[in-house]
């Protein structure tokens, strides 16, 4: 479908309402990747969902190299508007289908989450939807976020009683009802930057998904969320992560470090252009040592367009001196920043990586020396019959959306399906704490 450009605005109304679960009134789920090195784009209708092995079947996928955006944020709105209209274009093409409306899967925003937790005494009656009500608001209540939109509530536990692990305490009874959850919020502007952004691309806004959430959800296994996993997204412009633990998200958080600045350090270090640095990085790079490095040469492009200008030559071992630092510096800050949030990392909990810069040579082997724990490369899980074009780790944001909507998180009602229509709704962090509440039981069981 060829849309007007982008600089135009139709003033279509940019949706406030979230992520929908369900096929809305298109048929169809569209899911964009935005991020700094590509915008990705996936399509699914209603037949591309298996329920009997919970796999799904993508109809169209498009991605066009990204503009605008640049370490986690939109630095030129028209740009990344035209990146968005381009790829949500190819994967219309592919689809034959019209889209409406998108959910944008970013980094962009500061992700952070914030646990939060409730205890609310009972009565003598069998526990209802008032009060577990109470001890959302009561945990909502508690959290002051200062200019911060929140994207996704997931509980981590509710208890009864001090009886932890409680799945759905309805009907049952007690003397006080606990919550643990997590709440995942972003820069409330960039939220609103982001739903323009989209309009801008002549679409409807119908909310965002944290980025290491949705790969997450795509790249891991339901056993790795139950015994406990660290999901390392390494993207082109930031490194963003999610902890899971129980069966249950505990933490995310993100930075502005990714591939893009060990591209950029290659560059520097040889004296290249961006695109040589890529090109030299992406054939020959590695983040650990291997035999000969001293005496294999390589050849990058000078910079600027002198045509007397030979081409730069140095040893691979330089190369690998460039990179290895920066990998291991990022991984350093991922452990670090971790441990500062006081993140609960269960003891056995092993190291997913997923993102663009993860495949690079010897990253898992720098990741396994960090943290000392097993580490492995994930990809789509779920998406079985993606061209290897798309079926890499780069592309587990898009794929998780697409799972969400199919799906949703696993504290979701199993009825809560793509026919039912129904929508996880972006909480308004203005209203009171019991509409919060309201519709977070309306919309979670």
């Amino acid at each position: 479908m060829e849309r007007p450009p982008v600089a135009e605005n139709r003033g279509r109304g940019v949706g406030r309402d979230g992520l929908k679960l369900g096929l809305g009134r298109s048929g169809v789920v569209a899911a964009v990747d935005l991020g700094a090195s590509k915008v990705a784009c996936f399509i699914m209708k209603a037949d591309g969902v298996r329920r009997a092995d919970r796999t799904l079947t993508t109809a169209g996928v498009g991605y066009v190299q990204s503009h605008g955006v640049r370490g986690g944020a939109i630095v030129d709105m028209d740009e990344a508007a035209l990146a968005i209209g381009q790829a949500v274009e190819r994967a219309e093409a592919m689809a034959g289908v019209d889209v409406q409306g998108v959910t944008v899967a970013t980094t962009c925003g500061q992700i952070a989450s914030h646990r939060v937790s409730a205890k609310v005494p009972l009565g003598g009656r069998p526990i209802g939807d008032n009060d577990m009500g109470r001890a959302i608001t009561q945990a909502m209540n508690s959290l002051r976020l200062n200019r911060r939109q929140p994207i996704h509530l997931r509980p981590i536990a509710w208890s009864v009683d001090g009886q932890r692990h409680v799945q759905d305490p309805r009907a049952m009874f007690g003397r006080t009802l606990g919550l643990e959850m997590v709440v995942v919020s972003m820069n409330e502007g960039v939220y609103q930057t982001l739903g323009h952004c989209v309009e801008r691309a002549h679409l409807q806004f119908e909310g965002v998904v944290a980025a290491p959430y949705a790969s997450s959800l795509a790249a891991l296994e339901e056993d790795e969320m139950d015994l406990g996993a660290i999901c390392i997204d390494m993207g082109g412009g930031s490194t963003s992560v999610a902890v899971y633990s129980g069966g249950a998200l505990m933490h995310v958080d993100s930075f502005a470090v990714g591939g893009g600045h060990v591209t950029q350090d290659v560059a520097r270090g040889l004296s290249t252009s961006m695109a040589g640095a890529e090109r030299i990085k992406t054939l020959h790079g590695s983040a650990i040592a291997s035999a000969n490095e001293d005496r294999e040469m390589i050849e990058a492009p000078p910079r600027g367009d002198d045509p007397g200008a030979g081409p730069v030559s140095a040893p691979r071992s330089m190369l690998k001196g460039i990179i290895a630092p920066r990998v291991e510096e990022t991984l350093e800050l991922v452990k670090e920043r971790l441990k500062a949030a006081g993140a609960l990392i269960d003891p056995g909990a092993g190291i997913v990586l997923i993102g663009g810069a993860s495949q690079l040579a010897g990253v898992r082997e720098v990741a396994v020396r960090v943290f000392d724990r097993p580490v492995r490369l994930g990809r789509p899980r779920r998406i079985p019959h993606l061209a290897d074009a798309a079926s890499g780790p780069a592309f587990c944001a898009a794929a998780g959306v697409l799972q969400r909507a199919a799906f949703g998180p696993r504290e979701a009602d199993p009825k809560r399906s793509m026919g039912t229509g129904r929508a996880i709704r972006t909480i308004d962090p203005h209203a009171n704490g019991f509409l919060k509440a309201a519709a977070w039981l309306r919309e979670n069981l």
